[in-house]
């Protein structure tokens, strides 16, 4: 093989005035234009055109590094050319074929011709060593090393395996990632050595659970690249084939799935859809509009129409970050919304991790044990000051309106709600469904991203009418915003409770308590006969988790014991405002708020432990009694704040800035989850596991508080100063929720 190198026409007149043999040692020189040392000789040729000199080198002249790098600019005409590397090839693929071989097609019974006959291409270039099939090759899943620390999940190499193309036969590389399940072998020691590799049972699952809103933990994901036309029957068939090959004789039983949604590949790639390009037009042509909303603030002369003005990003950004306190503001409530919403965004961030695979899955899931895993374990918990808040607000204002007029405008209500937190849930629901599935892809990606598109492409309208809760999490559009239609549903019936105490105070609250009772028995019976557990416990079941959501934990009846604690001291508020109490009263509050705060929280860490066994009494108290114990705290908090009894604790949850936090709480709320995942899906290899490293990952928190920002300055925001000119012009200038906006 010759090159061609291209020197400047300085070294013509170098020619001109002395002799070859100068020349010769002037290109010996280890020359920066050129980068090699050069010796002439008869083989060497050159020639004059375009005032350089074309010289033509033998490549036994090139470094080692150069021929490489020049050979993979024309990989084909290289291998054609050179025939020194058979040798060792072939004793590569003698070692390949016996210790670590391909997963082959070829003549396994039943798998398509085309899949057969792309992959009997495939076996005969990788015995040619051709660059297309090594990438294939290569890219599938082989046997690691920390397999008994948990490192079973194997996502091979993504993006090589769709960059493995045969042009010539018109086969594409396609990528799918298979799940395997391992039956718990019979033999004490297997089964040892079984827990070991399934990292403890943190979670329980099966193939047939749903994967894409909890970790199916036991499921070992496989990666396979195979020619894009063997379908996931093909390589169902050849996986069979595989490990009976590999299992006959051991007692061992391994079930496995290959989803076609779960393979992939460049020929596979769709064009975009009209309903995406519908969702660009529509978000490009808001920002446009808040664009000139801005301009129009800015510079318009004379009085400015507000309906415009409302959208005004400057506006709307000074507003956000602009401390200011309403009149007749709750202020502690800014701070416990705050604390339980970093909590809630810790535990859900706790459950993302673990669709992630790990080279000491074993060794985290065994730091995990210890008593903090709390943190993330009592998940359930950090929603209910949330319902509570939303109760307290709600009877607060109402019952500020009943002592003005005598009565509630039920529709007046229920509109200023829907228009406060539609607008922001539909640009989100818009968003995950015909955009954010286009922006990217990984190994996980039509798992935990395209998946929830799809579902939501058939469900949203029970999101916006805010009825998905009753649905169950499988088939829920953006399962995390369960708590939007609980806290919905109990608003609704909130102006006939809130009435009910405000017209008859004892029978009314002698109600409303028998009424939480109910709700708490309910909790207590149904964890109870059902097995659920809203604890995650070592074990615990991905099909235990689906039906402690589905039956207890996103139903309304089963959560409104709080919600009613939340009217009932709205109603506390307003009514005894004046209360006086005394020292000790004081000190006894504070003890039985503290130990309330700590057995709610503390109480059950028991479970957390890696040799707990699941009691059905103990998930059954649990659920039952500590949102009551947790809710009770804050409760207390609010109360002596209110009444002007600040205590440390009372002072650090009142601080003005707090109230920064309030006008993003409802975005977080939404956008946590789209993020978390996001970052799964786009995950290509292990990872090792450091619980500060990935638990206070600094880089996903900014994302998560800066699209929230986006999405309250865009959206959120907008709406909200739209719904306070309605109300307005309607001559109501109140608020449904309170003096303070959020709920969430």
């Amino acid at each position: 093989m010759m090159h061609f190198f291209k020197i400047p026409f300085f070294v013509i007149l170098y020619f001109v005035v002395t002799d070859i043999k100068c020349a010769e040692k002037l290109l010996n020189r280890n020359d920066g234009k050129t980068n090699f040392t050069v010796p002439f000789s008869k083989t060497n040729n050159y020639s004059l055109e375009n005032n350089v000199i074309e010289l033509e080198l033998s490549e036994e002249l090139l470094g080692e590094e150069e021929i490489g790098k020049r050979c993979l600019r024309n990989v084909t005409k290289c291998q054609e050319e050179d025939n020194s590397y058979h040798q060792t090839s072939e004793k590569l693929l003698d070692f390949i074929s016996t210790s670590i071989p391909p997963f082959d097609l070829s003549y396994v019974p039943g798998v398509s011709s085309t899949c057969q006959k792309d992959s009997r291409k495939f076996i005969k270039d990788l015995k040619l060593f051709k660059l297309w099939a090594l990438k294939m090759y290569d890219s599938s899943a082989k046997i690691p090393s920390g397999i008994l620390a948990g490192n079973t999940n194997q996502l091979g190499n993504f993006d090589m395996c769709l960059s493995a193309i045969n042009e010539n036969q018109n086969i594409y590389g396609q990528y799918c990632l298979a799940a395997l399940e391992v039956k718990i072998p019979q033999s004490p020691y297997l089964a040892g050595l079984h827990k070991m590799l399934q990292s403890h049972y943190h979670f329980k699952s099966t193939l047939e659970d749903p994967g894409h809103r909890v970790p199916r933990f036991s499921s070992i994901n496989w990666a396979l690249c195979v020619p894009n036309s063997c379908n996931s029957n093909d390589i169902s068939l050849g996986l069979k084939k595989s490990l009976k090959r590999i299992l006959d004789g051991t007692e061992l039983e391994v079930r496995f799935e290959v989803d076609p949604t779960m393979c992939q590949s460049q020929e596979k790639s769709k064009e975009i859809p009209n309903s995406t390009i519908i969702a660009l037009v529509s978000f490009a042509s808001i920002i446009l509009f808040e664009l000139f909303a801005t301009f129009y603030d800015n510079y318009a002369n004379g009085p400015k129409n507000q309906w415009i003005t409302s959208f005004s990003i400057q506006k709307n950004i000074k507003t956000l970050v602009t401390i200011k306190r309403s009149s007749g503001d709750i202020q502690s409530i800014h701070g416990i919304r705050m604390l339980n919403a970093i909590l809630l965004v810790l535990a859900h961030k706790s459950m993302a991790l673990f669709f992630m695979p790990y080279v000491n899955r074993t060794q985290a899931v065994e730091y995990l044990g210890r008593p903090f895993s709390v943190l993330g374990r009592a998940a359930s918990l950090y929603t209910d000051p949330f319902i509570m808040i939303s109760g307290l607000l709600t009877s607060y204002s109402l019952i500020g309106k009943l002592n003005k007029t005598g009565k509630i405008n039920i529709l007046q209500e229920y509109v200023s709600r829907l228009y406060r937190i539609v607008p922001t849930f539909a640009a989100l629901i818009a968003f995950c469904t015909f955009i954010l599935p286009w922006l990217n892809d990984g190994p996980m990606w039509n798992l935990v991203v395209t998946h929830h598109s799809d579902i939501c492409k058939k469900y949203w309208w029970r999101n916006l009418m805010f009825i998905h809760n009753y649905f169950g999490f499988k088939d829920m559009c953006l399962t995390h915003t369960h708590h939007l239609g609980i806290d919905t549903q109990l608003f609704f019936v909130s102006p006939f409770l809130v009435y009910t105490v405000w017209k008859w105070p004892i029978k009314g609250s002698v109600s409303l308590v028998c009424l939480a009772a109910i709700s708490t028995m309910a909790r207590y019976y149904v964890t109870y006969t059902m097995r659920l557990s809203n604890y995650v416990h070592f074990g615990t079941s991905v099909q235990q988790l689906f039906n402690t959501a589905d039956y207890m934990y996103i139903l309304p009846p089963h959560r409104a014991t709080v919600y009613i604690m939340g009217i009932l001291m709205g109603y506390l508020l307003k009514k005894y405002s004046n209360t006086t109490l005394s020292k000790t009263q004081i000190r006894m509050g504070n003890t039985l708020a503290l130990f309330s705060f700590l057995i709610s929280y503390f109480g059950p860490s028991f479970m957390g432990k890696i040799d707990y066994v699941y009691n059905p009494t103990d998930a059954a108290l649990y659920a039952a009694f500590s949102p009551i114990l947790w809710v009770a705290s804050f409760c207390w908090i609010i109360y002596t704040s209110e009444l002007g009894y600040t205590g440390i604790v009372g002072k650090l949850f009142s601080l003005p800035i707090w109230t920064l936090w309030t006008k993003v709480s409802y975005t977080v709320y939404l956008t946590q989850f789209p993020i978390f995942f996001y970052n799964v899906g786009v995950a290509r290899a292990s990872q090792e596991f450091g619980f500060f490293t990935k638990m206070l990952n600094v880089q996903e928190y900014s994302w998560i508080l800066g699209l929230s920002v986006l999405l309250s300055v865009m959206f959120e925001m907008p709406f909200q100063n739209i719904r306070a000119l309605m109300l307005k012009r309607t001559g109501n200038c109140g608020n449904s929720d309170g003096e303070v906006k959020k709920v969430l």
